[in-house]
């Protein structure tokens, strides 16, 4: 397993980290055990959670899937494992978040509070990445920075990063830690994929040049680069499926985006070079993202070990240059198949 600095912390983290989104809901506990488990046996060793997890997320489930990864942390050696988690911000019109009170800036209070909570749920004295879940623009940067700069002074956080950041945002909060002396951003985790590349034309310039890790999430397109919904299939307990024919208006329209005509037509094609390959899309998929070198980490989800088996195939993979023209050739002819990712709303 490939290991990769985070920005300019001390941190080092594999090329892979496993994301827990579905643990506590489309994962039961046993399930999550046994993922986190082969993870460790594959040598991955960083874990990315979030106090607002599992997703969707509701007042009832809140918090559970830090506890269950807790629970699990508690009986390794807790330096060995890379935790990453997430405090939760604005909702930005999409939903109020169920935390809180739906009470979710990014100020001092918020932050503290969420810290200490998600250090008891993970049953531990520190985390090593945390992160802000969606940003708080109309907050004071300086305030959400200096309570980011004072947990990593008291040793709970060893470094700090965000979560579906604009390029300004980036920029801006860089710019803040320089101008004022403190703590410096040192990821970004933001949606990127073969059907979503939008990070290659403007952030990947900002994550190079300031020396910035990108956490690619959601690298398989939540799902639709695995064809599990091509042909117009609805696959019994997926997420999608789920949100098209029970969800409400926030998640038909979050469906729309990912599972459409384009990103449908764009795996198809993508299935033709990973059968030429004697791979699966999702192997392709993952190597791709983890080659680029703004990537520090590839975030890779599941809710089974069988779909956590697949994306392991990518470990090693490394995709030729011809290889990635021929990809290049389908984004050139399918531009932006995924409608957009959300950070138009900041």
């Amino acid at each position: 397993m490939k290991r990769n600095r985070l920005g300019r912390t001390g941190i080092v983290v594999t090329d892979i980290c496993l994301g827990t989104m579905t643990f506590g809901l489309q994962a039961d506990e046993k399930t999550s055990f046994a993922i986190m488990d082969r993870a460790i046996d594959a040598g991955i060793d960083f874990f990315d959670t979030a106090e607002m997890y599992p997703v969707p997320p509701s007042a009832e489930l809140f918090g559970v899937t830090e506890q269950i990864v807790g629970k699990w942390l508690k009986g390794r050696m807790r330096g060995e494992i890379i935790v990453a988690t997430k405090v939760t911000g604005p909702g930005h019109g999409w939903f109020r978040p169920p935390i809180r009170g739906g009470f979710t800036a990014l100020d001092r209070r918020q932050i503290f509070q969420a810290c200490e909570d998600s250090l008891r749920r993970l049953q531990t004295d520190y985390i090593d990445l945390y992160q802000t879940h969606w940003p708080d623009h109309g907050m004071e940067q300086a305030e959400t920075l200096g309570a980011l700069t004072d947990l990593i002074d008291q040793g709970k956080i060893r470094a700090w990063g965000s979560s579906n950041e604009t390029c300004w945002g980036v920029m801006k909060n860089l710019w803040e830690a320089e101008k004022h002396g403190l703590a410096r951003m040192a990821s970004v985790q933001n949606n990127f994929s073969l059907i979503n590349r939008r990070c290659e034309s403007e952030l990947a310039q900002v994550c190079r040049k300031e020396n910035v890790s990108l956490l690619p999430y959601s690298p398989l397109g939540g799902g639709v680069l695995c064809g599990k919904y091509n042909g117009g299939a609805l696959p019994k307990g997926s997420r999608f499926t789920d949100y098209i024919q029970n969800g409400g208006p926030r998640q038909k329209r979050m469906a729309s985006r990912f599972v459409n005509e384009r990103s449908l037509e764009t795996t198809a094609r993508l299935q033709v070079i990973a059968a030429d390959l004697g791979i699966s899309v999702t192997a392709l998929a993952l190597a791709w993202s983890k080659q680029h070198d703004f990537v520090a980490s590839t975030i890779v989800g599941a809710t089974t070990i069988a779909q956590f088996e697949e994306s392991l195939a990518a470990a090693d993979l490394v995709l030729s240059a011809e290889t990635l023209a021929r990809i290049d050739a389908i984004d050139e002819a399918i531009p932006n198949p995924m409608t957009e990712d959300g950070l138009r709303r900041l």
